[in-house]
């Protein structure tokens, strides 16, 4: 049996294939989530099932556990920070309040001379009316939401009228920019200048959910370069320790812009399993456990699919060339819009 036992918060695919990871590592991982039918816990060694606030479990949790990490950053900042008292929690806490709160995100990018789309905060819905210069612009929930979750297209201000939304909860208008393509940077980083980091992935969305990601992306030489120099900016600006992704647009002038930073390992890099030598997944648990640091190679060009919905019913029963690899995160139930698997393809 290993000596380090892992915790992770949250029970979702990224849970399972972290767990996954850790194995390959002879790392034990104690899962804690809110959902009793996680699929996670079909690949870790414990599963704990408590609510986040639960702080009788939690306590549970920490005391089986040598030190913690995370699937997914809407996490109350407060469960973090008291575990982290009795345990180091990696990323660090601090880091996921910051990404957790959109304004906060992006006036930290801002201050490194980053480029982000224009935005401004919204506190009330008559503030709209004098915001035309950021339309057609998306309102966003300055917490939670992903997957297109507590985003409202506004295009005109004929369409501020027909909004129904509670702006108790504060928001975030952010311009449009007229998108060319999507890309996102993966990189692990183990201390001070001192990192692993993928080249740009490619992505397609379709109705605000990832369906394709392809490496190595079709961008220039100039757009490649800035696009890993500002992830490592970001990186290394947070102190960061473990694997981080960037999510870029780069509009028709041929112009970068950072949409937002996810302090965890991402959907886009699934395909890193099977493309890399070392997955993001491995770099994460090497990274967060202090492990030996592998020089992180690219063996084969790839593109991933995310299965959404219904379309994972037909690859279960489908043969697959030694090229594919099929990928199903167990699931109990098919939902509209839920992810339910991938597939990558690799270029041999």
């Amino acid at each position: 049996m290993s000596e380090i036992n892992l915790g992770i918060i949250g029970g979702g695919q990224l849970g399972s294939m972290l767990s996954e990871a850790a194995k390959k590592l002879n790392i034990n991982t104690i899962i804690y989530c809110d959902d009793k039918e996680a699929p996670a816990q079909n690949f870790c060694d414990q599963f704990i099932y408590g609510d986040y606030d639960d702080k009788d479990k939690i306590k549970v949790f920490v005391n089986k556990v040598d030190l913690i990490t995370f699937e997914f950053e809407n996490i109350p900042y407060e469960t973090l920070d008291e575990m982290n008292k009795i345990k180091m929690v990696l990323p660090r806490p601090s880091v996921n309040r910051l990404i957790q709160h959109r304004l906060a995100e992006k006036d930290f990018i801002n201050k490194l001379n980053l480029r982000t789309t224009r935005y401004v905060s919204v506190e009330k819905k008559s503030d709209l009316e004098t915001l035309t210069d950021f339309l057609p612009g998306i309102l966003k929930t300055t917490t939670m939401g992903y997957d297109g979750k507590g985003q409202y297209p506004i295009r005109s201000i004929k369409d501020i009228s027909s909004l129904n939304i509670d702006f108790s909860k504060g928001y975030i208008l952010e311009k449009i920019v007229k998108l060319k393509k999507e890309i996102s940077v993966i990189i692990t980083r183990f201390g001070m200048n001192d990192y692993e980091i993928y080249e740009p992935i490619e992505n397609t969305h379709e109705d605000q959910i990832l369906k394709y990601s392809i490496i190595p992306a079709e961008i220039s030489e100039k757009l490649f370069n800035e696009s890993k120099n500002w992830s490592i900016r970001i990186a290394e600006e947070l102190k960061y320790i473990g694997t981080l992704c960037v999510e870029f647009f780069i509009d028709r002038n041929e112009n970068l812009y950072v949409n937002e930073i996810a302090p965890r390992v991402h959907n886009s890099g699934h395909l890193t399993m099977n493309s890399h030598n070392i997955s993001q997944f491995e770099n994460h648990v090497r990274a967060v456990c202090g492990l030996e640091k592998i020089e992180t190679k690219k063996l084969y060009n790839a593109k991933m699919i995310n299965l959404i919905g219904d379309d994972i019913t037909p690859y279960r029963n489908k043969t697959f060339k030694d090229n594919e690899f099929f990928y199903d995160y167990l699931k109990t139930e098919i939902k509209h819009k839920r992810k339910m698997g991938h597939i990558t393809i690799i270029e041999k």
